[in-house]
């Protein structure tokens, strides 16, 4: 019976272009995931958008001295533009200005309000006197009093993850004119976390599967105490309060962006003319997946089941494989800095698989790593060139040369085609059980390992020698290569699905590859191949200093 999975991903900000480090920590991994289950034959639905309510975009706005609907509106059209040029399988990509996400916020606010876990209170919060104006989180910066970082916000730190509340930083500062904000008391609505304390902590501890650096960042946070939570901000831009006497106050985005997960689904299925549908994948026995980056664990692992649990009948997290971060030429990535590869500009000279594949087998998974264009080039060159598509481009094309573009007979296959053909097999089954774990580093690892075994396999064999003194033997190593192929076709097909939607067709295969075709089934002999090409181009080794001049000139 096919399994029902639900996949929600982070929202970007719409204030400014995607970068490599977005890619790598959540939207490749959450593609990689959804291509495969959806090849399983399961039913999957991937939502995500653009959040367009953060402080980031009134920021940006204020900076270029326009309207933050200006701002998130053309971001927003650019992400657009670019997932399908990367190759990214949305069922749903929307954004949090639709009026269908206000009202689901709203629904979720008022039963939680209802049901005694928000309530109201006044505080002490930071007031800039030269802009006459309280400050919400991501107007002021200071020192974290958690590990002394100099660069926290007023919403978290960067260095350690820590969520923060701004009046919580040492030496803050105003990010609009740089002076020293005061405190001053306002009136604010909280999400009363504490009462779930006891139900959170159970309910994490049960969550084995998750990663160890997830599971204990949360059972740590758990464990310290958990805090109240102010879900309002003295803003104008954002989803209002539907509170009497909270009109000048809006939602706090990590308030309502999870949120988005739910409105999102809901506003699926209602384009789907089934407005009910939604429920499938909110239930058991589905399963639910969101794929983050580290900063955002405490809002997925803590603050959103929280919600979900207070609201009640809705399916908590199955899993929150949040990945660690991308670092850039040994240095982190900045945006503030212009110290980032933009994605649509990277898109714009180079091929999408080649990124897909260059981050998917340096994916930060439980430790950052580094991008940097040396490496990227090496692995385009000696790994996709030089390996995998040196071993399908080289025994497809002898094919076509020597056998008329038909499936060799393999009926004289030997111990060593019969091997072969094993060892495709286990390293498909131990790419299946990495990918349904969230392993892609290894998934794609096996992949490239068969690469490498299949040209050692083609050089012993050398069917080129043997072709014109024993044909049926030359015959099958080349029908073995083919289904090792076939079989490296599918498993990179997550990770690589341009190149693998061509390789699907040189193998003469029809229609289009990813939808319930998650086997190893055999090619025939005297199957009809189609014509040969190299499936990657390889890179020059002077781009390296090209694009390292272009980043440093942009860097400030």
């Amino acid at each position: 019976m096919p399994q029902t999975i639900f996949i929600g991903v982070a929202w970007p900000y719409a204030n400014g272009p995607l970068h490599l480090g977005h890619v790598a920590g959540c939207y490749l991994p959450a593609d990689i995931f959804a291509r495969y289950h959806r090849a399983r034959g399961n039913d999957v639905l991937m939502v995500s958008g653009s959040d367009e309510h953060g402080t980031p975009i009134t920021v940006q706005a204020e900076r270029e001295g326009t309207t933050p609907a200006a701002v998130s509106e053309r971001y927003h059209q650019l992400f657009l533009q670019t997932w399908p040029r990367f190759g990214m399988t949305w069922d749903l990509y929307t954004r949090t200005g639709t009026e269908n996400h206000a009202r689901v916020t709203h629904n979720i606010f008022l039963r939680l309000l209802e049901q005694g876990y928000i309530f109201n209170e006044r505080m002490q919060a930071l007031k800039c006197q030269n802009c006459n104006r309280f400050l919400p989180d991501r107007y002021v910066e200071g020192t974290c009093p958690h590990c002394g970082s100099t660069g926290a916000r007023g919403d978290e730190c960067d260095k350690c993850s820590r969520p923060l509340n701004a009046e919580e930083l040492i030496e803050p500062r105003c990010r609009i004119c740089g002076g020293t904000p005061a405190l001053e008391e306002t009136e604010h609505l909280f999400l009363d976390l504490p009462k779930f304390a006891e139900r959170l902590e159970k309910w994490v501890g049960q969550q084995q599967h998750w990663k160890p650096n997830v599971l204990t960042f949360t059972l740590n946070f758990v464990k310290g105490g958990l805090q109240p939570r102010a879900i309002t901000r003295d803003l104008e831009w954002g989803i209002t309060v539907p509170v009497p006497g909270f009109e000048g106050k809006r939602i706090y985005v990590w308030f309502e962006n999870v949120i988005g997960y739910l409105s999102a689904s809901k506003e699926w299925a209602a384009t789907r003319g089934e407005p009910d549908l939604w429920r499938k994948w909110w239930s058991e026995p589905a399963k639910s997946y969101y794929f983050i980056g580290k900063d955002n664990i405490f809002f997925h692992t803590l603050s959103w089941p929280a919600m979900l649990m207070g609201y009640g009948g809705l399916l908590l997290p199955y899993d929150v494989p949040a990945n660690e971060h991308l670092t850039l030429e040994r240095r982190a990535l900045s945006t503030s800095r212009n110290w980032a590869i933009w994605l649509d500009d990277f898109l714009s000279r180079y091929d999408p698989d080649a990124l897909r594949y260059a981050l998917s087998a340096n994916m930060p998974e439980s430790a950052d790593t580094d991008f940097s264009w040396q490496e990227f080039v090496r692995r385009n060159n000696d790994e996709l060139v030089a390996t995998y598509g040196n071993f399908v481009h080289r025994a497809l094309s002898f094919i076509a040369a020597r056998f008329e573009g038909r499936v060799p007979d393999g009926s004289a296959a030997i111990e060593a085609d019969h091997k072969m053909r094993a060892q495709a097999e286990q390293a498909f089954a131990r790419c299946t059980e990495h990918l349904e774990n969230c392993r892609f580093r290894a998934a794609i690892g096996e992949a490239m390992s068969l690469a490498r075994e299949g040209n050692r396999y083609v050089d012993a064999r050398a069917p080129w020698r043997g072709v014109k003194s024993d044909r049926a033997d030359a015959a099958a190593s080349l029908h073995t290569c083919v289904q090792v192929i076939a079989a490296l076709k599918t498993m990179l097909y997550p990770f690589l699905p341009f190149s693998s939607q061509r390789l699907h067709e040189m193998l003469g295969l029809k229609g289009t590859i990813g939808t319930g075709d998650w086997k190893l089934e055999p090619i025939a002999d005297g199957h009809v191949l189609g014509q040969p090409a190299p499936l990657f181009v390889p890179l020059e080794e002077s781009i390296v200093e090209d694009e390292l001049q272009r980043l440093h000139s942009r860097a400030t």
